[in-house]
């Protein structure tokens, strides 16, 4: 890997925002990169870091097989931030003291600060989200607080000759007020970087890492359509031009009009060569009868591969598989330490039949939010960059059951005038995700004089930044109550329509 000019390090220690605290660094115009916890001092230093970010964890510093770091980190002479874990681990390290607390600590808590180079331009106490079962009892040599809160007396710490910093909460997510800047704090005013990296600089180094990694080598893309794999396909189109194909396969599970509007953009606009594969049967067929989920994604992304490798045969030798998988993807198929909550077609490998070298995914590590900046980098339509995200099995995980053309062809449509009205009102510009689920429950209704049994629609809208927390949509009663009688007097077999009002945790954002 290239040196960078202004590098963080983060070492993961298995927390679930720890991608989070990556996603917040670049907010700071600061390059960072998300590795193992055990990566050694040496590596660091050949790395030329400028500081080094510790995450949270599980885990308790003192218990068997607690994962830790190379203590020669602390050797390097760079700055280190700890954060809730990532504190206790550092104290633990240096010789102070953690242990069990009397009373834990979650959720939204009151923390009174002392003056630190960490929290320049704060007052005297801010709310910060806690999270923790263990507390730093006794502090190293050198250190001194800098923060408490009522239950906790070492809430952050420092060794202000070394530059050494740890907070007890979570810095990186929404609910810790100026969160934010106290990373930018750290890794600007402690660390000195100067925050000259921008989004074109991933795309500059993304794009030179690819042509040195595929040189002559022949790229297959699997192309939805949708933000992530169009993102994916226009850094590769940018990368190796006609060493690219990009199969799009049109399984049938589309929204409506998708898959015409997909192959007008990338027929015309790419370098490289487009296919598109008319598989609708195909794919209907295997999922005949099925309505456990998981089975249907399992389905459909067996039988991607399988699409994938017959025609790559036509096309000759393919060397590299590119998919658009980005980091809630990953975190939510339970990838590494995390447990799963659902599988992506897209993560996890190949099968072992399938005659290609390796997948590609350049946007693994980014959030959708900076997917869509890459996109707009390179010069993208904003009508595509801007879409709502679209799943890679595409409607059968919102047709909740078994699936058939005649259940598909009912959800386009009312998933067409729920995101056409939301477009007229603008709402769609504050929605980040939004869209139809045909449930698998039907009831009575009345139309006319005659009585009806039919489905019932699910709309769903969410506000998220990073797609691992939302919040729903407040759309105005006017809204809805349009999108309702419009659902129900144009599309076939919907007698009722009803607005999901949760938000995630603890549901996810999609159905299924």
């Amino acid at each position: 890997m290239k040196q960078k000019e202004e590098l963080i390090i983060i070492l993961d220690f298995y927390g679930q925002y720890n991608q989070l605290i990556a996603r917040r660094v670049r907010e700071c115009n600061v390059y960072c990169e998300l590795v193992r916890h055990d990566i050694s001092a040496e590596e660091i230093k050949s790395r030329g870091a400028k500081g080094v970010i510790f995450t949270g964890g599980p885990a308790s510093v003192y218990g068997e097989n607690a994962p830790v770091c190379d203590p020669k980190i602390f050797e390097l002479g760079i700055p280190v931030l700890g954060i809730c874990y990532g504190m206790q681990l550092m104290t633990h390290t240096l010789g102070g003291s953690v242990e069990c607390a009397d009373k834990r600590e979650y959720g939204e808590t009151e923390v009174l600060f002392e003056k630190s180079p960490l929290f320049d331009g704060f007052g005297k106490s801010n709310i910060c989200l806690m999270s923790h079962t263990d507390r730093v009892e006794s502090l190293p040599e050198g250190f001194r607080t800098i923060a408490k809160t009522d239950s906790c007396k070492n809430a952050a710490i420092e060794n202000p000759q070394k530059n050494f910093y740890g907070i007890q909460f979570h810095a990186e997510v929404n609910n810790t007020v100026n969160g934010l800047k106290i990373i930018d704090n750290f890794v600007k005013k402690i660390c000195g970087c100067s925050g000259s990296w921008k989004m074109s600089s991933f795309v500059k180094e993304t794009v030179s890492d690819l042509r040195n990694k595929i040189g002559n080598g022949k790229v297959l893309c699997a192309l939805s359509g949708g933000v992530d794999s169009s993102v994916a396909a226009a850094l590769l189109n940018e990368a190796v031009g006609e060493n690219l194909t990009c199969i799009f396969v049109d399984h049938g599970l589309l929204r409506k009009n998708e898959g015409d509007e997909v192959e007008e953009i990338f027929g015309k606009r790419f370098k490289s060569k487009f296919v598109r594969v008319n598989a609708e049967d195909r794919f209907l067929s295997k999922l005949a009868g099925v309505d456990d989920p998981e089975t249907k994604r399992k389905i459909i992304g067996e039988e991607f591969i399988n699409v994938f490798e017959e025609e790559s045969k036509k096309i000759g030798t393919v060397d590299f598989l590119v998919q658009g998988t980005i980091y809630p993807d990953v975190v939510e198929s339970g990838k590494g330490q995390g447990a799963a909550i659902k599988s992506h077609h897209n993560v996890g490998g190949l099968p072992d039949h399938v005659d290609f070298k390796e997948i590609i995914e350049p946007l693994r590590d980014l959030f959708k939010d900076e997917v869509r900046a890459v996109g707009r980098e390179l010069g993208l339509p904003d009508r595509l960059v801007d879409r709502p995200p679209f799943p890679g099995p595409g409607l059968a995980i919102r047709v909740i059951g078994d699936i058939t053309k005649d259940k598909l062809d009912i959800l386009r449509d009312a998933d067409y005038i729920f995101r056409e009205e939301l477009e007229k009102d603008g709402i769609n510009k504050q929605a980040n995700q939004y869209f139809a689920v045909l449930t698998n429950v039907r009831s009575v209704g009345v139309m006319g004089d005659y009585r009806t049994y039919d489905y019932m629609i699910a709309l769903r809208s969410v506000n998220t930044v990073d797609f691992m927390t939302a919040t729903i949509t407040r759309i105005p009663y006017d809204t809805l109550e349009r999108v309702s009688s419009r659902i129900v007097n144009e599309v076939k077999h919907v007698n009722r329509v009803v607005y999901d009002i949760t938000g995630k945790p603890p549901a996810t954002i999609e159905y299924e």
